[in-house]
């Protein structure tokens, strides 16, 4: 009964990773529903794609009609730390906006999902000068590995290199997580991150790469990360995005050259 009830799950989850099998006029999901997806999304893999549905499906959909629209010479690709930008419009306006700048961050995103999104369009009809990419926390709190998820980020490299091959990619670091060291959780995140960054760090001249951390930025004394730069210790402030844009600015000037 147990076996039976497992491969109804998973038939359910593998229905909801296709877009077709979970149209944007269906009903809510059930609760089974849910749970079937939630159970394919903790198994994806970090380098292989994988698909949401509802919301999530929208914002795609979006994001290919603003390729369709063209002139993107900046593009961020991200999960919720970029959708963030979204609400910094002062910042946005001042420094990327006049870069031709568009913005594909979508919330709870892992380096998955960005994998799925570039498979199914999200690149065609533009060809970036360069492309930020900001992911892999909510790689962390999913639980892989430093090493698969700088599996999945080499993946995203490569996909963009071989759909846009002009484009130049800068690599940020993954930012640190959590309000100060000593705390269990926080511990557990920032050791990952720091793996992660460490591999990442190799990909800097590679094949139209560019690495950069700036993530001590947001670390006061003792390692604390301050409440004004990142209120849940995890999503920036208006200053924790002066900060971000401040770093990144004259690099991503430089870059586009």
């Amino acid at each position: 009964m147990k076996m039976r009830t497992n491969s109804r799950l998973i038939l359910m989850a593998l229905a909801l990773t296709v877009p077709a099998a979970y149209p944007q006029t269906a009903a809510p999901p059930t609760a089974a529903q849910k749970q079937a997806a939630d159970l394919a999304a903790k198994s994806a893999k970090a380098w292989e794609p994988f698909a949401k549905s509802g919301s999530w499906m929208q914002r795609h959909e979006g994001f290919l009609e603003r390729a369709r629209q063209g002139k993107v010479d900046l593009l961020f690709l991200g999960d919720s730390i970029t959708d963030g930008w979204n609400k910094q419009k002062e910042l946005w306006d001042r420094y990327f906006a006049p870069l031709q700048a568009a913005n594909f961050g979508i919330g709870g995103d892992r380096t998955e999902n960005i994998i799925w999104r570039l498979k199914n369009g999200e690149l065609n009809g533009i060809s970036p000068k360069v492309v930020v990419l900001l992911i892999g926390t909510n790689n962390t709190s999913k639980g892989d590995t430093p090493k698969d998820i700088a599996k999945g980020i080499r993946a995203i490299l490569d996909m963009i290199r071989k759909q846009s091959p002009k484009t130049r990619v800068l690599l940020l670091g993954v930012y640190p997580r959590g309000e100060k060291p000593g705390e269990e959780r926080t511990d557990r995140f920032r050791a990952n991150i720091t793996a992660v960054n460490q591999i990442l760090s190799r990909y800097d001249g590679k094949k139209g790469v560019r690495y950069l951390y700036f993530g001590d930025r947001y670390l006061a004394a003792g390692g604390v990360i301050p409440k004004t730069l990142m209120p849940d210790f995890l999503h920036l402030s208006t200053e924790g995005y002066r900060i971000w844009a401040d770093s990144i600015h004259p690099v991503v000037k430089e870059m586009m050259r």
